[in-house]
């Protein structure tokens, strides 16, 4: 006689199933599963204040990856802080390039003179992005630091944009935003505009009934001249 199949053991049989089974159509339906990315380590001088992970990666105004991760490393004989900042580029996105994700590759690009550089978002937000271009006249600066990802050079960051930011009086803008925001509110929530609309649609009917009066009279002397020349017009 056979044994009983335990029922605990189908019932997470067919939970793991449906687990899988979501998670292939979340891979599939997103297409993660077949981008195909590489990522690159950069340096800039001075502070990446405002570039977050997850801010975009461009080039031309095209939007090519993200920010993957920002870190520090503290160089203890030459007391200075490195700030790699690693960034994930989706390969597709740039047709024709040389493989970004092979090591000649990046030194093609960078011979023809990619080099990354930051840029303001958003003045309100103070949010950077990483914006690439080529800059055949920018030497290519390479820090050799990171291994593990290929190395993009960057462009000096100057002046810093983070004393750019402190320029900008965001706290003044937020406020005349406000202010206009709540004159807004005003406006529309005052009682005198149902008033004002109630007293513009009488006046639009009386025009009406007006030019609609003007146009029988018309009529009226159009089919009736001798009525005018008789001065017979309330005939």
């Amino acid at each position: 006689m056979s044994k009983k199949v335990n029922k605990t053991v189908i019932g997470v049989f067919v939970i793991g199933a449906m687990m899988l089974l979501l998670a292939a159509v979340v891979v599939f339906g997103s297409g993660e599963l077949f981008k195909k990315t590489n990522k690159f380590v950069l340096y800039f001088d001075g502070s990446v204040k405002g570039l977050a992970i997850g801010a975009p990666v461009m080039f031309r105004g095209v939007s090519i990856g993200a920010v993957k991760d920002i870190s520090l490393i503290y160089d203890a004989k030459a007391g200075t802080i490195t700030l790699p900042v690693i960034v994930e580029i989706e390969q597709d996105k740039i047709k024709g390039a040389p493989s970004f994700g092979e090591v000649d590759g990046a030194r093609k690009l960078i011979a023809l003179g990619l080099r990354g550089n930051l840029e303001v978002q958003s003045f309100l937000t103070g949010q950077l992005i990483i914006s690439f271009d080529f800059y055949k006249d920018k030497p290519a600066k390479l820090r050799g630091i990171v291994n593990q990802y290929p190395e993009l050079p960057t462009l000096p960051t100057s002046p810093d944009i983070s004393e750019i930011m402190n320029e900008i009086p965001i706290k003044e803008i937020a406020k005349n935003l406000e202010s206009a925001t709540k004159g807004i509110n005003k406006l529309v929530n005052s009682s005198e505009i149902p008033r004002s609309l109630y007293d513009l649609q009488g006046t639009l009917q009386e025009t009406k009934e007006a030019m609609h009066s003007v146009s029988l009279l018309t009529e009226y002397l159009e089919q009736h001249p001798e009525s005018l020349l008789k001065g017979k017009v309330g005939e």
